[in-house]
C-alpha cells in the first residue's frame, strides 16, 4: 500500500505487477485514436487492448492506495496521467525523506544496545534506502560511515583496516566486527561483586579490603582466586 513515504518501492512493486500480468500498455503508451467503423479489426483490437489496460491498471494503482492519501490525488481516467500525479506529490517527500536518512546514518554510533551485526545491518538497510531513493552510496563510503561510528574499544581495529592495503567489502567488514566483537568481550575484566555480608558489615563501620585488580587465571575462582571450583 502507498502510504506517504514507500513512493518509490511502491512504484517499482505496482510497475511490476501490470507488467507481469501483460497490463502495462497504457502506461507505456498514449491512447491510439478511437477506432471508427472504417479502422481495420487490428486497429480496434488494439484499442480494446490499451482500453483495458488503462481501465484495469487504474483500478489496481487505486486498491493500492491508503484512504487517507487517495483523496489528495487529482483524479484522472487515465493511468498514465493519473500515475504523474502521484509522482508529482511524492517527488518532494521523497527529498525529505532522504535527508532525514542520510542524517540518521551520520549520526548512528554503536552504544551496545545491540549486537555490531544487528548495528551494521541496520546501517546497511538505511544506505539501501537511500540507494532507492536515488542517493546512491559506494561500498567504501559506508564502510567508512560504519567504522566511524564504532566506539574508542575498537580503536586498534580501525587502525588496522586504515594500514591495511586492500578494502574490505560490507560482508568482509561484517565478519571482522564480528569477530572483533567476541574478542573484546573476552578481554573485558571480570567485575568483583560486593556480597552481602559485606554490605552488612560497611554498615556496622568495618573496612571493607579492596581486592587488588589483575588478569585472573581462566581456571580460577573470580572472588577467592583459589582453583578447582
Amino acid at each position: 500500500m502507498l502510504s506517504g513515504d514507500n513512493f518509490t518501492e511502491w512504484k517499482e512493486k505496482v510497475l511490476l505487477t501490470l507488467g507481469c500480468s501483460d497490463l502495462d500498455l497504457a502506461i507505456r503508451v498514449e491512447e491510439p485514436p478511437k477506432p471508427s467503423e472504417s479502422s481495420t479489426p487490428d486497429a480496434k483490437a488494439y484499442y480494446e487492448r490499451w482500453e483495458r489496460s488503462n481501465r484495469l491498471s487504474l483500478m489496481l494503482i487505486k486498491a493500492h492506495i491508503s484512504q487517507s492519501i487517495r483523496g489528495s490525488i487529482p483524479n484522472s481516467d487515465k493511468v498514465k496521467a493519473y500515475m504523474k500525479a502521484i509522482e508529482e506529490q511524492f517527488v518532494s517527500s521523497d527529498k525529505a525523506l532522504a535527508s532525514t536518512f542520510m542524517k540518521r546514518l551520520s549520526s548512528m554510533t554503536f552504544d551496545r544496545s545491540h549486537t555490531v551485526r544487528e548495528h551494521i545491518m541496520e546501517m546497511r538497510d538505511i544506505a539501501a534506502k537511500l540507494k532507492s531513493l536515488e542517493v546512491d552510496m559506494s561500498a567504501p563510503f559506508l564502510v567508512h560511515f560504519i567504522l566511524n561510528s564504532l566506539p574508542s574499544e575498537y580503536g586498534p581495529f580501525k587502525i588496522s583496516y586504515n594500514t591495511h592495503k586492500d578494502k574490505w567489502s560490507i560482508n568482509e567488514l561484517l565478519t571482522m566486527c564480528v569477530q572483533e566483537e567476541e574478542k573484546l568481550k573476552h578481554e573485558i575484566p571480570e567485575s568483583v561483586n560486593l556480597v552481602t555480608h559485606d554490605k552488612r558489615n560497611a554498615k556496622k563501620g568495618k573496612s571493607i579490603p579492596m581486592k587488588k585488580k589483575g588478569i585472573v587465571d581462566k581456571d580460577s575462582c573470580h572472588f577467592c582466586r583459589k582453583k578447582g571450583h
